[in-house]
């Protein structure tokens, strides 16, 4: 077609020149307008008053899926890719530069790079730890950060993320490390001011306010810090990539290149990410899997208690948890939680019960409240801090087995502090605190619980059941009630003063529980 269309362009040539002047004398011959070039791909429009017009290249996009990046050229109720509803959104396809790689060669790998040996020939060293000046961090991520780990850690706005992680370098920098502080959300005097208000007072950290990637590992070269700190990882963006800041490409991009500049130089990097409002963490989930070590800042914005959990760890326990109480002088560890998940009661009230839970390594008393009243037509069942599904199913089994009826009744039930208990130890405890709000009567004096309850009746053991009692008896109760399995075999001073009952089955421990009225 193209061949076509230059030789039909050089006869309107040949035409314009030798045709030139052979009409009538004093007439001119009109001349022939030669037509635009054509597009590379051949296409042309004639409009209306015949002029000819280029078609103008649509740009090209594609859907991204905002939980596991899955792409699709069209829109899709459900991801292919993890089956997730509602979360493809446009995007605008990347071009990747010609001979160009986005990664670049000094971040071709995660880790250096070995020759295949058996794996009992690898020697295994041992990770060594700094100490952060938070002792509930330094419970969290295994007893310190570790050199050239990646850290992600998220919460909802105003929970103290950047507070903590701010008196944080502050106390790595006096310890004599070298620090970097990027700040993509707030200006360097913002974060002065944040650091007064705080009481840190002629503190040397590098402060660098900053969005751009390239700049800051530029910046990340130069200054050589121990620790860096970038708050958030939704607010940098790549200059190798066209979408916005915050998308699915460039979160996943960025955090890759700086992932891969800790492991190559050694410095610890600390990203912050925000959440949705399903209390996920934006962005792939990618991002997750990248990371060594990633934390979830949790707690009511009204309270002035902050629990930090860790969901994924490699250089240390998950599900560990550290408590911080927020003062006008920023974030304080509570070395004795316990203490603020307990109500103080001058006596005991019906529908109380102490678990003892384990979260991660530490024992922690949490106190279960319940309350049955009458209800309606639709009676509700309501659980702040423990799973509905599991609580219907807990009173499905009080009535098969023990023969307490809560169908024609609404039950609530409350874990005290805004603590979330998953694990099913707490089983034992819900039922007992659901029976003695219904009979009215309170459960006696310095009493405690746990222990996992099957749908065929049965007290199941709970992990770690000599710590648990170490801890009621370390803070002074007086009777416990456990399954079977978790009782002491022989006597040990560490219980001296608690008395342990062993129940096998639910209906065994209501009637225990009604003895000790």
């Amino acid at each position: 077609m193209v061949a076509a269309f230059a030789s039909h362009q050089s006869l309107f040539d040949t035409f314009n020149t030798k045709g030139r002047g052979a009409g009538r004398a004093g007439t001119p011959r009109p001349q022939l307008r030669r037509p635009p070039a054509l597009s590379p791909s051949g296409r042309r429009r004639v409009s209306a008053t015949g002029g000819i017009h280029l078609f103008m290249a649509k740009d090209k996009t594609i859907y991204t899926c905002n939980d596991c990046g899955a792409t699709s050229p069209r829109w899709l109720g459900k991801c292919p890719g993890c089956g997730a509803w509602n979360t493809l959104v446009e995007s605008a396809a990347e071009v990747a530069a010609p001979g160009k790689n986005r990664l670049g060669a000094a971040f071709s790998a995660l880790a250096p790079s070995a020759d295949v040996q058996p794996l009992a020939a690898i020697e295994a060293v041992d990770v060594a730890r700094t100490p952060t000046g938070q002792g509930e961090l330094d419970r969290v991520l295994g007893g310190g950060i570790v050199e050239g780990g990646v850290v992600l850690i998220g919460g909802d706005p105003g929970i103290g993320k950047s507070t903590l992680l701010l008196q944080a370098v502050d106390a790595l920098q006096r310890a004599g490390l070298p620090t970097l502080y990027v700040t993509g959300e707030e200006s360097g005097a913002q974060v002065a001011l944040r650091a007064r208000r705080l009481g840190i007072t002629g503190s040397q950290v590098a402060v660098l306010a900053e969005i751009q990637l390239e700049k800051i590992i530029a910046t990340l070269a130069a200054q050589k810090p121990a620790v860096a700190v970038i708050d958030s990882i939704q607010t940098v963006y790549s200059d190798q990539l066209t979408s916005a800041p915050g998308s699915v490409a460039q979160v996943r991009e960025c955090a890759a290149h700086l992932t891969r500049w800790a492991k190559s130089s050694g410095c610890a990097i600390v990203l912050v990410g925000h959440v949705t409002k399903d209390g996920q963490l934006a962005g792939p989930r990618v991002l997750e899997h990248m990371v060594d070590t990633v934390l979830y800042f949790e707690g009511d914005t009204h309270s002035s208690f902050r629990l930090i959990r860790a969901i994924k760890n490699r250089f240390g326990a998950v599900n560990e948890i550290g408590v911080f109480a927020m003062t006008e002088r920023g974030l304080k560890g509570v070395s004795n939680p316990s203490a603020i998940f307990l109500s103080q009661h001058a006596q005991p009230v019906p529908g109380s019960c102490v678990l003892v839970t384990l979260e991660g390594t530490r024992p922690m008393l949490v106190e279960i409240q319940a309350l049955v009243d009458t209800g309606g037509v639709s009676p509700r069942r309501l659980s702040v801090g423990l799973e509905r599904d599991r609580l219907a199913m807990l009173l499905a089994v009080l009535h098969q087995h023990a023969g307490v009826a809560t169908g024609d009744q609404d039950v609530f039930v409350n874990a005290v502090g805004g603590v979330r208990i998953s694990e099913p130890a707490a089983d034992l405890a819900v039922m007992l605190a659901i029976t003695s709000s219904l009979r009215g009567k309170p459960l006696p004096k310095g009493f405690i619980a746990f222990g996992e309850v099957g749908l065929a009746g049965e007290v199941r053991p709970a992990p770690r059941g000599q710590e648990r009692l170490r801890e009621a008896a370390k803070l002074g109760f007086a009777v416990a009630v456990v399954p079977k399995a978790n009782a002491p075999k022989k006597a040990d001073k560490a219980f001296e003063g608690l008395t342990i009952h062993a129940v096998e089955r639910v209906d065994e421990a209501m009637a225990l529980v009604r003895g000790l009225d």
